[in-house]
């Protein structure tokens, strides 16, 4: 642990060499001089970096810079003995992967011991931010499961106000949802007992307390959780943990000028959902990360409470994506971005063999989906990683630096899982869902998002389906902004969008879904296992500010 209490180290990517190879472009030799080193901070690194006397490319180059097959060499040190030399760039935060926590057999049972705490973080130098979190100051470990397992979930709450934990995508009996209903009191422990039922993939757990959901996330009430198939980790796919097998929690944070976490001040805050113009990435920001392997499995989480991303290279390097929120797609996808809504995951197969540093950036949508900038996006705050462009902001994730000898990785199957066929003549009904956002002053007082008319009740029940049975759900956007539509216990399958066939990515397992504005999908939904008919389940938008306003409603299965 660092002297200011935390556990960032940075990484120096100070000498990287190329060398021009005429028309073909550079090729990158691979000389990395690794140094670890106490944090500094961003103003500390540039100034040190500025008092460098020896040639340097600019940050842009050095560190993102293929453009095709050349890199842009303006500005850059000149060529020494066909050789362009690549100076000291900056020091970089390593990224922190999350704590393994694989809970404790007892008996047939695995135990999970998880105390919500308040705590201090050092997410800048010299500098501690009040945070909350999951058995730490801020966030909470990585939960390992078993498909099939049976595990027994003990929360203690030690905060100075109600929480809950909600297991975001799985399947468990709606009394052990971790919903508002599951309200865990200041010194009390609630205990949720269930079968782990999830295909493997990466899931989420995070606060849903009632009308606090938004605040309690924000300041670090959430973690990664994997679940792995029975058989341990044999799915052909990268899985040593934190190797080649890494899960990036992305989220956007606003922070004032003492380090504190600047939350909602305002009714637009409220609005929009709450967005800041710095990114964290397990809880780091602008962390880079060496690649040992040919091949690294990203798990991209997108955690933030309201913001949407374009994920993507720098360089447009494409990238197999091969898991989705609840599972692996059928066959491997080739894409060069992937856009992430709040609470949506994906699961990235990510080629390093060729040895060039790859920057993974977060472009924020703007416009074209009704997202509308605000004033807090391009650094009203000051104290940012974003940089402008003319879609919004631009966020850079992760530097993955490639080490100078790779290990070889197996080759990514043609063939991932069978999926069950989409058949939507085994639904009994269709239901109709109408998101919509009222304007002024009655969004403080949570009456202008709504679901079909209604701004969330505890006390009313809005849908009632049976055990064992197959619907269809129609969603509507009514609003001017995107929403990302959440169903707790089931993962559907998305049926058209607009009436048109989802994207090939889109056509897995799901718990969670962006609509843009005026947009209508159509959802396969079967719901099984579980019924309940007093305890129940919610959807909802998972624009953390929109749920806590009203837009969720309540649904119970009946036998």
């Amino acid at each position: 642990m660092d002297d200011d209490g935390s556990n960032r180290r940075f990484i120096d990517v100070s000498a990287y060499r190329f060398s021009c190879f005429g028309q073909r472009g550079l090729r990158q030799i691979l000389v990395l001089q690794q140094e670890v080193k106490p944090c500094r901070s961003g103003r500390a690194r540039h100034r040190d970096n500025k008092q460098r006397k020896q040639s340097m490319f600019t940050r842009r180059t050095t560190l993102f810079g293929l453009a095709g097959t050349a890199l842009g060499l303006a500005g850059c040190g000149g060529e020494v003995n066909g050789q362009v030399e690549a100076t000291r760039v900056s020091d970089r935060n390593l990224l922190q992967v999350p704590v393994l926590y694989a809970g404790q057999k007892n008996g047939a049972i695995t135990e999970y011991d998880l105390t919500l705490q308040s705590g201090r973080t050092a997410f800048f130098d010299n500098q501690f931010t009040p945070t909350i979190g999951i058995n730490q100051s801020y966030l909470g470990p990585t939960l390992d499961m078993v498909n099939g397992a049976d595990v027994r979930m003990n929360v203690t709450n030690t905060l100075e106000e109600d929480a809950t934990l909600h297991w975001h995508g799985f399947h468990v009996p709606a009394r052990y949802d971790g919903t508002p209903h599951q309200r865990i009191a200041p010194g009390e422990t609630w205990t949720a007992q269930f079968q782990v039922r999830q295909k493997p993939s990466l899931f989420w757990y995070h606060s849903h307390a009632h009308r606090r959901a938004g605040p309690q996330v924000y300041h670090g009430l959430a973690g990664p959780i994997i679940v792995r198939d029975d058989e341990g980790r044999t799915d052909s796919l990268p899985h040593e943990y934190g190797i080649d097998d890494v899960p990036l929690i992305v989220q956007d944070r606003a922070f004032g000028s003492d380090g504190r976490l600047i939350y909602a001040r305002s009714m637009h805050d409220i609005m929009m959902g709450m967005r800041g113009d710095t990114l964290l990435v397990n809880g780091v920001i602008d962390p880079a990360f060496e690649c040992q392997t040919e091949l690294l499995r990203l798990r991209l989480l997108n955690g933030s409470n309201a913001r949407i991303y374009d994920f993507e290279f720098e360089t447009q390097q494409s990238f197999l994506m091969t898991g989705s929120d609840g599972g692996h797609l059928e066959a491997p996808v080739r894409m060069s971005r992937i856009r992430l809504s709040p609470g949506e995951r994906a699961e990235i197969m990510v080629d390093a063999s060729h040895g060039v540093p790859l920057q993974l950036l977060a472009r924020s949508l703007s416009g074209e989906m009704g997202m509308m900038d605000g004033g807090m996006m391009g650094g009203r705050w000051g104290r940012g990683n974003s940089r402008r462009s003319s879609e919004g902001s631009v966020f850079k994730v992760l530097l993955i630096v490639p080490n100078e000898q790779l290990r070889p990785s197996t080759a990514t199957p043609a063939k991932l899982t069978t999926l069950p066929a989409i058949d939507p003549s085994k639904a009994i009904k269709t239901r109709r869902f109408v998101l919509e956002m009222g304007m002024g002053m009655g969004m403080r007082g949570r009456g202008g998002f709504t679901i079909n008319g209604k701004s969330m009740d505890m006390a009313r029940i809005d849908e009632r389906v049976k055990l064992d049975t197959t619907e269809i759900w129609e969603v509507e956007n009514a609003s001017m902004m995107a929403h990302p539509f959440h169903v707790h216990d089931v993962q559907f399958r998305i049926l058209d969008r607009n009436g048109r066939p989802p994207p090939e990515h889109e056509m897995g397992l799901k718990d969670t879904v962006l609509l843009s504005s005026r947009e209508r999908v159509r959802l396969l939904l079967s719901f099984k296992d579980y019924a309940d008919s007093d305890t129940p389940y919610m959807y909802h938008c998972h624009i953390l500010e929109h749920e806590d306003a009203g837009m969720m409603g309540q649904f119970v299965i009946e036998a």
